[in-house]
């Protein structure tokens, strides 16, 4: 009998092991095509430019749930993820608290349900869609997608990122329309919200250190974004070119820039617990210690270097704090009115922290008025789908992480490090679209890792 053999049959034979072997599936006489999957990340940026950017998720949904139901009428058994339960009760939570659209907490601005409908279906849409892309790429064969591919995808996306950011940086003010923003009527695409999708454009133009500067954004619409899916791709990157050290070293070298320049706190942070998380979970003292001394050193030299400056200004300039304080405690008090499945969605305030004679005009429609959920996944998940939705949202990515817990490969080590990242990440960064894509992308590596043998790095 092969180790092959061997293997297949042990983890058919698990208790609660709900996967079926690989030679089961192979024989099914259905292979599922990689192209969905594979030119989902690989044509990004050409999704990006055409102005289709997160719209692509639930495009290439649909052609997945047409295979996934082909393979199983022709005998191709369709596998779910370890705790996909807990997802689904996530899902059923978001459906059953648009049953709370209709009501307007205290300090939010009044609003019928039926206005609130269209950003609650959008979320709907790009859940449900995401939740198709994970059960796609967890049921995808090494013969169909290997896994050594799809790690080389999202490190594609990586430098993609970076090339975004540099964009962003040195070109801050480049942008165009694209051929979906062109077939929009003006009052559609002039939305905020919709030109963050349908209009390509290098960076977001803040004032935050006391003048006007660009924060790299592209291709993910918002410079929060851009860091948060900068920390959950740069593992990726890093396995992906093990075997090109010397461009790979290069490259962050390169990415230090935008990094800096993006004055991105959040993404400061969650690489610092990325890094730590990988020196401990691969257990070695010396690694860790290496690590540390690494870190330190490029701390060092950033801070000597003429990025010192903007780093040092964007510590001592925090003009962010007080709105994202005030927004966190609006959440909470939503907690304590709605607990259970909370308000549907989120809430617009009614003026600014310190004033409500502030608000929305023709020439600024965001002005004044804050979002209530917008300003981190943890809070909008509390305000929105209270407690049941959260724990069950957090749940599912818990269960994968114990699940995995013994997987110290390097696809592995990269896959769970950015969900533990992206626990941090929740803080202060919403997961819709593409991040909550990239962590379901990893863990399907998960997956795919424990029901074969073998690491493909």
């Amino acid at each position: 009998m092969t180790s092959a053999h061997l293997t297949e049959r042990t983890s058919a034979a698990r208790p609660g092991h709900a996967i079926p072997s690989r030679r089961r599936t192979e024989q099914a006489g259905f292979d599922l095509p990689a192209w969905p999957v594979a030119g989902l990340l690989l044509l990004y940026p050409l999704w990006w430019a055409l102005g289709l950017g997160v719209l692509i998720f639930p495009i290439l949904a649909v052609p997945m749930v047409v295979l996934l139901i082909r393979g199983a009428a022709r005998g191709r058994p369709v596998r779910m993820p370890p705790g996909f339960a807990w997802w689904l009760l996530f899902l059923t939570v978001v459906v059953v608290s648009i049953g709370a659209l209709g009501a307007d907490p205290a300090g939010t601005v009044p609003e019928r349900a039926g206005a609130r409908i269209v950003g609650v279906a959008f979320r709907l849409a790009q859940y449900a869609s995401l939740t198709v892309l994970l059960v796609y790429a967890g049921n995808l064969t090494e013969r169909e997608l290997p896994r050594r591919r799809l790690v080389g995808l999202l490190g594609w996306l990586f430098v993609v990122t970076v090339a975004g950011g540099l964009l962003g940086v040195f070109a801050g003010h480049f942008a165009f329309t694209s051929p979906v923003e062109m077939v929009l009527p003006a009052g559609v695409r002039n939305k905020g919200f919709v030109q963050s999708m349908v209009h390509p454009y290098a960076a977001q133009i803040m004032d935050v250190v006391g003048e006007s500067r660009p924060r790299p954004a592209a291709p993910w619409g918002y410079t929060n974004t851009w860091g948060n899916n900068f920390c959950l791709l740069v593992g990726f990157f890093v396995v992906s070119s093990a075997k090109h050290r010397l461009l790979a070293v290069l490259c962050l070298l390169v990415a230090l820039v935008p990094v800096v320049e993006s004055l991105n706190r959040g993404l400061w942070i969650g690489l610092g617990v990325s890094v730590l998380y990988v020196a401990l979970r691969s257990g070695r003292i010396a690694l860790l210690l290496g690590v540390l001394a690494a870190g330190a050193l490029l701390v060092l030299v950033v801070l000597v270097s003429p990025l010192g400056g903007t780093v040092t200004a964007r510590l001592d300039n925090g003009k962010s704090d007080g709105v994202r304080s005030f927004l966190v405690g609006r959440a909470l008090d939503g907690v304590v009115h709605s607990p259970v499945i909370g308000y549907g969605s989120t809430r617009t305030t009614i003026g600014g922290r310190n004033s409500i004679a502030v608000g929305e005009s023709s020439g600024c429609e965001r002005c004044g008025n804050f979002t209530v959920g917008g300003n981190g996944q943890l809070w909008q998940l509390l305000y929105a789908h209270g407690l049941t939705g959260t724990i069950a949202y957090f749940g599912f990515f818990v269960h994968g992480l114990w699940r995995f817990r013994r997987d110290r490969s390097p696809t592995g080590l990269a896959a769970s490090c950015a969900i533990v990242a992206s626990f941090v990440a929740t803080l202060w960064y919403n997961a819709l679209v593409t991040p909550l894509a990239f962590l379901f992308l990893a863990y399907a590596l998960l997956w795919r890792n424990q029901s074969s043998e073998g690491d493909p790095t």
